[in-house]
């Protein structure tokens, strides 16, 4: 019995890139189709899907070949394409690498949108005055998406992490598909009963197909006629729906609905302990202004109340006295001094010092002091002072000195 022939997964698609590559036909072929999923990469390539009514092939302009590209490649437009088929071995997959694109006209889908666009517009239904303004503060969101997949999952990690006090009424809707207008219309009308406090509607990217359905009227008019604020988050930034147009606010994103509709609890408190912080010191900076104030103005009336004139007296009169008795102490002092030198002076000048040194001193009758022979008579009884007393006598002769 022969060995059966094993072949890997890298030989099969090897065989199968090198069958396509040998046909000549799939070498050189123009297709026409509708675009869908159009993707320009940072690299400079465009990847896109063309369709039609019965199916699709994937397609990849690599950005050398962009240089004959005359008009941005968008959804929902009729191209014919001419390029080559071929296997993208890595993902086992077949595409075709474009070399040329040619406008063929507009897709029958965009064809539909412009045209209920054209007609909710000229309605009014766009119109800035008919928007609600989403409540800054909720309690209760209602979510109208798929109950699986990565839109709800993103409402309710992003509405839990803002708020982790809010309460989110899902429902369920079919968002893609047939009936799926009329599952997110209903979700709308269910829940502008339940008195929810803003609506969410909305779903993850795709193609124009796949978001047909916030395409239709009958979404466009749930919206329109809810008494909830709706905020439409539908699909990529990049797509836009009728449901955007006539919701009361677009978001770009599932996520960023989210974050519209809940308001961040976290740094609302943080925000509030700022202004409780900012209060308390706005608080007590005009408390201590107060109270120096306060203390200002005290001082000032205790200065002009008749007690302190009374107690600034006392303190001049206090100087007052303490000079007087200063200069009173200089003064004596001076007198004394000056009295010392004249008891010196005069102890220098008494007679009894005199006496003391063996002087004598002597008085006529008449208490006049004999200084000369002619202040006596004979006769004459005089006084003679001594140190310890004094002796009485009786001149008896007078004699003159002869030298003077």
């Amino acid at each position: 019995m022969a060995t059966e022939k094993v072949w890997s997964v890298g030989e099969v698609n090897k065989y199968v890139h090198n069958m396509m590559d040998d046909d000549y036909l799939l070498q050189d072929l123009s297709i026409k189709g509708e675009l869908s999923n159009v993707k320009y990469h940072s690299s400079g390539h465009v990847y896109f899907t063309l369709k039609d009514e019965s199916s699709c092939i994937s397609a990849c302009l690599f950005a050398s070949d962009r240089a004959n590209l005359t008009f941005r490649l968008e959804a929902g437009d009729e191209v014919v394409i001419r390029g080559r088929v071929s296997v993208y071995e890595k993902a086992g997959s077949y595409q075709i690498y474009v070399k040329e694109v040619k406008r063929a006209g507009i897709g029958e889908l965009y064809k539909r949108f412009e045209k209920l666009k054209s007609e909710l517009l000229e309605m009014g239904m766009f119109d800035p005055m008919y928007k609600k303004p989403i409540p800054a503060y909720i309690e209760k969101l209602g979510v109208v998406t798929a109950s699986t997949g990565a839109a709800v999952r993103d409402i309710i990690n992003v509405s839990k992490r803002r708020n982790p006090y809010i309460h989110i009424f899902l429902y369920p809707a079919k968002v893609q598909g047939e009936g799926a207008a009329d599952s997110i219309a209903d979700g709308i009308k269910t829940l502008d009963t339940m008195g929810v406090d803003t609506i969410i509607i909305g779903r993850g990217g795709g193609s124009i197909e796949d978001l047909w359905a916030f395409n239709e009227e009958k979404v466009a008019r749930a919206i329109f006629d809810c008494n909830t604020p709706v905020i439409s988050g539908t699909g990529h930034e990049t797509d836009v729906t009728i449901a955007d147009l006539v919701a009361d606010l677009r978001a770009p994103t599932p996520s960023a609905a989210a974050e519209l509709a809940v308001f961040d609890y976290r740094a609302f408190t943080e925000s509030l302990a700022g202004y409780r912080d900012s209060m308390m010191r706005l608080i007590s900076n005009r408390i201590l202004k107060y109270r120096e104030q306060a203390a200002e103005l005290k001082a000032r009336i205790e200065s002009r109340s008749p007690s302190a004139k009374l107690g600034i007296r006392k303190e001049k009169l206090k100087g007052y006295r303490m000079r007087l008795i200063k200069e009173m102490d200089r003064i004596l002092s001076e007198k004394k001094r000056k009295r010392a030198v004249f008891a010196e002076t005069l102890s220098a000048l008494s007679p009894l010092n005199t006496l003391s040194r063996g002087y004598t001193f002597t008085e006529n009758e008449s208490g006049k002091a004999v200084t000369s022979i002619k202040d006596v008579d004979l006769n004459e009884e005089i006084r003679v002072y001594t140190k310890d007393g004094r002796i009485f006598a009786n001149v008896g002769r007078i004699e003159e000195n002869r030298d003077c």
